[in-house]
C-alpha cells in the first residue's frame, strides 16, 4: 500500500434524520448500558441489549408480587393469568392490530412458532382428489423457516424455493378461474433479510393473497407466513395495514430480554382451520384417559400453548415495552435512528480505496442504503486485500475482538442468501462439506473462495462513536501509518474519538471533513526471570537404545546442507489452563501429554472457564510443580503463595462437575474454598479452581493405531485441541521480523515465545518447516502431527505484563498471508515400553515429511537428500 492520497467519493448530503432522537444518547448509554464501557457491540441482528432499568423494573415488580401457576384458581394465579392477558393486548397494541383479529399463541421463540405452523397448517397432501397443497418460501430464508419443508415432506406436501425475482415473473399468474381452487397454499417470506438487511415488500402479502402475485402457478388459495424476527427489531409493523396470515417473532430481538420467548401472531380468518394432534396441560376442555376423546378448549391460543408458558418471561415483556417507549419514543425513531448510522457507515465503507484503487470491501446488498423503508440497519460484507483477495470473515472477527468490536460471521444461518451473494452453488455447498466445513466454523476460505462474509447490525442504543469505531478499525488493520495519516481526498468524513452531539448536529459538516487515525501500542513490560526445573528420569540405556532404533528404522529426519540437526530448545506446561508457564528441561510424558499440564482450570461463578481472553491477568498467575513433594504451588505478586495437593481427590469429599473446554465435556471436581478465595481475590472477582476428574472414561479420545506402536486410546487434558503444541524458532524470528517494522520497540525473542504458549519449542533451520511434517520423534517419543494452530488474540497479551498489544496478530495475519497458523499440534504416540517416557531440552527431532513418508537414510552427513 503505497503512500498516496486514499481516493472516497461519497457524501451524506447533510444530517441524517432521526439521529440520537433529540435527546442525551450518550447519557442514556451510560445510565443503561455502563457494561457496554469500551465495547463496540455491533450484532443487534443476532441479539440487542436489554437495558438496566428493564431489569430493574422486572425484579422489583416480582419482589413486590406472588405469581402462581395461571392453570390454578388461587389469588396469585388469577393474577399471573390477567397480568398475561393484559400483555397480549399489549402486543398486539404494538403491531397495531387488536384481538378481533389476531390471536397471540406464545412459544419458546421464532423458531417454534415456525414449527407449529408447519404442523397446523391445513395441508392438502398429494394423492388427494383435489389439488394438492405447495409449501413456497424466499430462498432468503432463515434456516428455520427453510426446515419447515422436514414437515411438510412428512405429510407427502411438496415444498418449492422460490427466489425474489421469480416472484415478480408474470408467468406465474394465475387467471381468475383457478384462483376459485381452496386448496390451501402457503407462502413464506421475511419481512426484513437477516442476511443483509433488504426490506422485501409488505404489499407482498395483499398481492399474494388476492391472487396477484403468485409463487408459482398453482390453483388454490395461497396464504403468508410473513417472518418478522428481523424486522421488528428496528421497524413498526402494522399488521392492520399489512395482514398476514401467520407472522413469528422472537422478543429478545426487540428488547434484549427475555431470551427463549416468542410468539405466533395468527390472524383469526385462518384459525379454524388450523389442525393439532398434541395435546398438553392446559389445552384440553375435557377428555379421557381410557379412551380416545378429547375436547380442545375455545380459546385458541390455549389450545396451542402446551403446558404451562413462560408466565414470568411473560410478565418481563411488560416491562419490555414500557421502558422501550420511554427510552426511544417508540419503533418509528428506533427506525429512523438506526438507519441513520448503516446510511453514515455504508457511505464510508463503500467507498473506502486501497492506494491501486482497489477496493476495501465487498458488500453484500440489494439497496444503496437511501431508504429505511426498504433497508434495515445491517451491513454484510468481506473485507478484501488490495488484489481483490477475499480475507477470511474468521481473521476479521479475531482482528475484531482486539479491537473489543464484536461483529457476526459464517452465513447467518441464511444459505439460500449467502450462496446467492457470494455466487456459492449447490456443488460447492457438498464439496466444502468434504472438505470438512460445517456452519458455524472457522473454514472461511476453501479453494480461494469464501465460505461466509462479515455482519454487522445496529440497534436503539447504537452510537455515531460505535460506527467509528468500526470504521477506524478497518481502516487501522488495511492501511499501514503512513496511509493513515493522508488524509482522503474527498471531504466525505472524519474518523475521530471526540463525542458526537447525539442531537445529530455533528453530520451538518460532514461534507468538510476528511478520513484520519492514529493506531496507539502499549508499552511491553521487562522480561521477569524464568524457573526451570529439571527432572532425572532416565529409562535404562538398553532398553532405550533399542526403542530408538525401532524408530530409526521408519523415521529419519530430513538432510539439510549444514548438516545441523533440529534440537528441543525449550519445554513449557501450563498446569494451569491459562495461566504462566513452567519451564523445564526434561519432565515426564503421561498419556495425556506432559504431565500435569492443563490439568486445573479457572472457571467462573457460573462453572465456565475462564482463559486470558477474558482475564489477561490469568498470565500473572503462577504455578509450579514440585514432584518431590507432590505438590503445586500457585504464586502471584502481592498473594500469598499456596499449594494444592498433586494427589487426586478421589474421595466422597470431592465435588464431581461437568465443565466445557473448546466443547469438549469434561468432569472436574471442585479444589476447595481456599483456593477459590486466593483466585477470586487476585482476579476482583468470584472464580474458583476445579481439576480434571481421574475418571478418564469422559475424556476425549483418539483412536490411534498407526506406526510400530501400540492400539492406544489418546485421551486430553484440558487444552482446547490436542496434547502438545509445537512451535519453531525459526518461525518466531521470521514473524518477529514484521512485527518490529511495526513496533517503535522490537519485542524480544523470548516474549514471543511465550505469548504463543507452546509445549515443545525447536530449533529448526528453516522457518514454518514444521508445517510440511506428518510425524515426529524426540528422543524415545513418537508423535503425529495433526495440523496448525490457529491463533486467537491471546498471542497479544504480553505473559509477563497482561498488557495488550493487536500488533502481533495483526502482524502474523498480514506474514502468514491473511491467516493466523502459528505451530503445530501433536500428539503422542506412546511405544509399549515399560519404563516412563521423558521429554528433554537437548533431544533431537527426527521428522518425516508430509510428501514422503519413506524418506532414505543419506549415505553421508555431508550429502543432501529431497523429500
Amino acid at each position: 500500500m503505497a503512500g498516496q492520497p486514499l481516493p472516497c467519493r461519497a457524501s451524506l448530503g447533510g444530517r441524517p434524520a432521526g439521529y440520537g432522537y433529540g435527546g442525551d444518547l450518550g447519557g442514556l448509554r451510560e445510565r443503561e448500558f455502563p457494561r457496554l464501557r469500551g465495547i463496540t457491540y455491533l450484532d443487534h441482528a443476532g441479539a440487542t441489549l436489554f437495558p438496566d432499568s428493564l431489569l430493574k423494573a422486572f425484579t422489583e415488580d416480582l419482589r413486590n408480587n406472588v405469581y402462581g401457576n395461571p392453570h390454578s384458581q388461587n389469588i396469585s394465579s388469577k393474577l399471573t393469568y390477567d397480568t398475561i392477558e393484559h400483555v397480549r393486548y399489549r402486543i398486539l397494541r404494538h403491531f397495531g392490530t387488536t384481538s378481533e383479529d389476531y390471536t397471540v399463541i406464545f412459544t419458546s421463540g421464532c423458531t417454534a412458532a415456525l414449527k407449529l405452523v408447519a404442523e397446523a397448517f391445513p395441508w392438502m397432501p398429494e394423492g388427494s382428489k383435489q389439488p394438492s397443497s405447495r409449501f413456497c418460501y424466499l430462498t432468503d430464508s432463515h434456516t428455520s423457516v427453510v426446515g419447515m419443508r422436514g414437515i411438510t415432506a412428512s405429510m407427502n406436501v411438496l415444498s418449492v424455493p422460490v427466489k425474489p425475482k421469480e416472484l415478480l415473473s408474470e408467468k406465474n399468474w394465475l387467471p381468475a378461474e383457478e384462483q376459485n381452487c381452496t386448496t390451501p397454499h402457503l407462502f413464506s417470506y421475511p419481512a426484513q433479510s437477516n442476511f443483509s438487511g433488504t426490506k422485501y415488500p409488505l404489499s407482498w402479502i395483499q398481492d399474494i393473497k388476492s391472487g396477484k402475485l403468485c409463487p408459482i402457478k398453482m390453483p388454490g388459495k395461497w396464504f403468508v407466513l410473513l417472518d418478522a424476527a428481523s424486522y421488528v427489531s428496528c421497524s413498526p409493523l402494522d399488521l392492520g395495514v399489512h395482514q398476514a396470515d401467520f407472522i413469528p417473532i422472537s422478543f429478545y430481538k426487540i428488547f434484549g430480554f427475555p431470551t427463549g420467548l416468542g410468539a405466533l401472531l395468527v390472524n383469526n380468518r385462518i384459525a379454524p382451520l388450523l389442525r393439532k394432534t398434541y395435546f398438553g396441560g392446559g389445552t384440553a376442555a375435557a377428555y379421557l384417559a381410557g379412551a380416545d376423546f378429547y375436547f380442545p378448549k375455545k380459546s385458541m391460543a390455549e389450545r396451542f400453548e402446551d403446558g404451562t408458558v413462560s408466565f414470568l418471561d411473560i410478565i418481563a415483556l411488560k416491562h419490555g415495552f414500557d421502558v422501550l417507549e420511554k427510552l426511544t419514543g417508540g419503533m418509528e425513531k428506533i427506525k429512523q435512528h438506526t438507519f441513520a448510522l448503516a446510511h453514515y457507515t455504508y457511505n464510508v465503507l463503500s467507498t473506502l480505496k486501497y492506494a491501486n484503487g482497489a477496493p476495501v470491501v465487498r458488500i453484500y446488498s440489494e439497496t444503496d442504503f437511501s431508504n429505511p423503508d426498504v433497508q434495515g440497519p445491517i451491513i454484510n460484507f468481506n473485507v478484501l486485500d488490495e488484489n481483490g483477495e477475499v480475507i477470511g470473515f474468521s481473521q476479521v472477527e479475531k482482528m475484531a475482538s482486539l479491537h473489543n468490536i464484536h461483529v457476526r460471521t459464517g452465513c447467518f444461518c441464511n444459505t439460500g442468501a449467502c450462496q446467492m451473494h457470494l455466487g456459492i452453488s449447490d456443488e460447492d455447498i457438498q464439496r466444502n462439506l468434504q472438505a470438512g466445513h460445517v456452519c458455524g466454523d472457522d473454514i472461511d476460505i476453501i479453494d480461494g473462495r469464501p465460505t461466509g462474509s462479515v455482519r454487522i447490525s445496529f440497534g436503539y442504543m447504537s452510537s455515531f462513536e460505535d460506527a467509528q469505531t468500526f470504521l477506524k478499525f478497518i481502516v487501522a488493520t488495511r492501511f499501514s501509518k503512513s496511509d493513515t495519516e493522508i488524509p482522503f481526498q474527498s471531504s466525505v468524513t472524519k474518523l475521530t474519538t471526540e463525542p458526537v452531539p447525539d442531537d445529530g448536529t455533528y453530520f451538518k459538516n460532514a461534507d468538510k471533513l476528511s478520513l484520519r487515525t492514529h493506531i496507539s501500542d502499549r508499552e511491553l513490560g521487562n522480561n521477569s526471570s524464568v524457573t526451570v526445573k529439571t527432572v532425572d528420569w532416565q529409562p535404562a540405556e538398553s532398553e532405550s537404545e533399542s526403542i530408538r532404533a525401532t524408530i530409526s528404522e521408519t523415521v529419519v529426519p530430513t538432510c539439510r546442507g549444514d548438516g545441523n540437526p533440529i534440537t528441543v530448545t525449550n519445554i513449557f506446561l501450563y498446569p494451569i489452563k491459562s495461566c504462566s508457564a513452567f519451564e523445564v528441561t526434561e519432565w515426564p510424558v503421561g498419556n495425556q501429554g506432559l504431565l500435569y499440564d492443563r490439568n486445573w482450570m479457572v472457571v467462573n461463578q457460573n462453572g465456565v472457564c475462564l482463559t486470558q481472553k477474558q482475564e489477561p491477568r490469568l498470565c500473572l498467575v503462577n504455578p509450579s510443580i514440585d514432584l518431590k513433594q507432590k505438590i503445586m504451588v500457585i504464586q502471584a505478586e502481592g498473594m500469598d503463595t499456596i499449594s494444592v495437593s498433586l494427589e487426586e481427590n478421589t474421595g466422597k469429599e470431592a465435588v464431581i462437575c461437568e465443565s466445557k473446554v473448546c466443547s469438549h465435556r469434561v468432569k472436574t471436581y471442585d479444589c476447595g474454598e481456599k483456593t477459590a478465595g486466593w483466585f477470586s481475590m487476585f482476579l476482583g472477582r468470584p472464580c474458583r479452581l476445579i481439576r480434571q476428574s481421574p475418571d478418564k472414561k469422559n475424556s476425549m479420545q483418539h483412536k490411534n493405531t498407526k506406526g510400530p506402536t501400540c492400539a492406544t486410546s489418546i485421551s486430553l487434558s484440558l487444552v482446547n485441541e490436542a496434547q502438545y503444541l509445537l512451535i519453531n524458532v525459526a518461525s518466531v524470528l521470521q514473524l518477529k521480523e514484521h512485527i518490529s517494522a511495526r513496533l517503535e520497540e522490537p519485542l524480544e525473542i523470548e516474549e514471543l515465545i511465550r505469548r504463543f504458549r507452546a509445549n515443545i519449542v525447536i530449533s529448526a533451520p528453516e522457518s514454518f518447516e514444521e508445517e510440511e511434517w506428518a510425524e515426529i520423534s524426540i528422543g524415545a517419543l513418537r508423535f503425529q502431527v495433526v495440523g496448525p494452530c490457529s491463533r486467537c488474540q491471546i498471542i497479544c497479551i504480553d505473559q509477563q505484563s497482561g498488557e495488550r498489544n493487536k500488533e502481533v496478530l495483526q502482524s502474523l495475519s498480514a506474514a502468514r498471508g491473511r491467516k493466523t497458523n502459528f505451530g503445530v499440534y501433536l500428539m503422542n504416540q506412546p511405544l509399549c515400553s515399560s519404563f516412563p517416557d521423558t521429554l528433554s531440552v537437548g533431544s533431537q527431532v527426527l521428522p518425516v515429511l508430509k510428501e514422503n513418508t519413506e524418506i532414505q537414510r543419506p549415505t553421508s552427513s555431508e550429502e543432501k537428500c529431497s523429500g
